[in-house]
């Protein structure tokens, strides 16, 4: 199966200079922890609700002036729209992220979640890859969480 048949199309997105408190409450309406960042388009990077704890708040932003830029997640790991789901879940796993963003000829066309191919899937299979994702990293660098 291909990402394509799963992935949502046309997430919520949000462009580099909208604020912290602007993304978080898009966030709390569409009940997820990560939004894509766009400009004309086009990915530059990723924001995650820990994003705006860590890097934001807890570093002494004002989430109300705050720009997305500053703490977002530049150059997020991809997937295209014709890759096999098999291998969404690998990059999902090996990261350790359960949002994906599906890029196609460097555009921003959809984005999958774990709860998507776990719909589609074998179940023992979808539970390998969530327990993957849930481990610890143990010195392994994350690039975004979410």
């Amino acid at each position: 199966m291909k990402v394509r048949e799963l992935m949502t199309r046309e997430p919520t997105t949000v462009e580099p200079n909208a604020t912290l408190g602007e993304v978080a409450t898009l966030m709390k309406q569409d009940d997820c922890g990560s939004i894509p960042v766009v400009q004309s388009g086009r990915l530059v990077g990723i924001v995650t609700d820990r994003d705006i704890v860590i890097r934001g708040i807890a570093a002494g932003s004002d989430p109300k002036t705050q720009r997305v830029s500053a703490i977002m997640s530049a150059d997020p790991v991809t997937i295209g729209p014709d890759n096999d789901v098999t291998e969404a879940e690998k990059v999902m796993a090996d990261r350790q992220i359960r949002r994906l963003p599906v890029v196609e000829n460097g555009k921003l066309v959809g984005i999958i979640v774990t709860a998507q191919i776990a719909r589609a899937g074998d179940k023992k299979m979808v539970g390998e890859t969530l327990k993957e994702i849930s481990e610890p990293t143990s010195g392994r660098a994350s690039h975004a969480r979410g």
